[in-house]
């Protein structure tokens, strides 16, 4: 059975499965929110074909087939613009889902491969002075930088304009730059107090980690924040896409990048080696996250380990999905807000930032 065609089921600690609705906002009902993301989705068209193309260099009808997905996927947008119901319920997710899509019709299944192949290289040269870094603090300063480190991680997402237009223009924007960009506190949506003071408490059991992208944001931002956990007691399952969708890590990619950091840290070797730490895939390739379509290898692990915190990480998983969902167990969702438009309309600026966690009603 291909790894998208295992079977699809609920992750087991959603509250209420036949209520659950990932999306956070239905574009069908909201006409402000859907003249604006169809906008931003056809302003991205070519930069998403200049990537397509790039990525194939070797490949001589390259230019051609994306041609072709531009026109495919341009004349979806117009459909929508007419008959918002066209293709079913109209969501960002739906939306991203549908480009991936095109992209995969017209033999177009990675675009960013070979720059989250760059930039796991550039990041894992890194790790180590990151968490020598991370070593040296009182461990109430590890926490917050812990944290921050997660969101500044975040912040490396060419799915989002803001993020790519500085990516491309200055190559030497890294991790400490991205920390620049992070909003001060008090944070947009702030609950870091609250969860320092969870962490005063006994360590949780097993910890659910849905990853966000590549490079320097799993690397540097993710697997130290891991790495704590650990160290904690607690055990570790890092869940990624099965398939690519933009530069979102992928398991396969996870798995050898955790297989050179295991290689420069003892405590990831050990965890990984004594099955503390486990890498599986989602049984998606999308940048949002459907908490009631994940596979079912993966929804076994939950209940085995008895997982009782779950973080959700980066916008399209933690915002446009996922934003209200409620869970049985205790909840952490972080996110880099890296669109101005709905930045504004959550309350706040470009690059704020959402840190939420939440703890299941008695």
């Amino acid at each position: 059975m291909d790894r998208l065609e295992r079977p699809l089921v609920n992750l087991p600690l959603l509250l209420d499965p036949t209520s659950y609705v990932p999306d956070t906002v239905d574009l069908t009902d909201d006409a402000l929110a859907r003249k604006y993301w169809l906008t931003c989705f056809e302003e991205a068209l070519d930069g998403v074909v200049k990537r397509a193309v790039a990525s194939q260099p070797d490949a001589a009808d390259a230019a051609e087939r994306a041609e072709k997905f531009r026109q495919k996927y341009w004349s979806k947008l117009q459909m929508l613009r007419q008959q918002p119901f066209a293709y079913g319920t109209l969501t960002v997710r739906s939306l991203l889902d549908t480009r991936e899509h095109c992209l995969n019709e017209f033999s177009f299944p990675d675009p960013y491969s070979k720059v989250k192949q760059k930039e796991n290289g550039a990041a894992l040269k890194c790790f180590q002075s990151v968490v020598r870094s991370l070593d040296s603090l009182r461990w109430e300063d590890r926490q917050l930088a812990l944290v921050k480190g997660l969101l500044a991680g975040n912040v490396f997402d060419w799915g989002a304009k803001a993020v790519s237009d500085v990516l491309e223009s200055d190559p030497q924007f890294g991790f400490e730059e991205a920390k620049g960009k992070l909003q001060e506190h008090p944070w947009l949506v702030d609950s870091y107090n609250e969860w320092l003071q969870r962490l005063k408490g006994p360590p949780h059991k097993c910890a659910l980690i849905f990853a966000d992208n590549s490079g320097i944001d799993v690397i540097l931002g993710v697997f130290p924040f891991v790495r704590e956990l650990l160290f904690r007691g607690t055990e570790v399952i890092l869940a990624c896409n099965s398939g690519p969708a933009l530069n979102d890590v992928t398991h396969s990619e996870s798995l050898i990048v955790a297989e050179r950091i295991a290689a420069m840290d003892p405590l990831v070797h050990s965890a990984l080696r004594e099955g503390r730490l486990l890498l599986v895939q989602t049984g998606s390739s999308s940048p949002c996250l459907d908490l009631s379509r994940l596979d079912q290898g993966l929804a076994e692990l939950v209940r085995e380990r008895g997982a009782d915190l779950v973080v959700i990480e980066g916008m399209g998983r933690a915002v446009h999905t996922n934003y209200h969902v409620a869970l049985r167990c205790e909840s952490l969702k972080l996110a880099v807000v890296k669109n101005p438009w709905l930045a504004d309309r959550l309350g706040g600026r470009l690059f704020s930032l959402i840190s939420k966690y939440e703890v299941p009603a008695e």
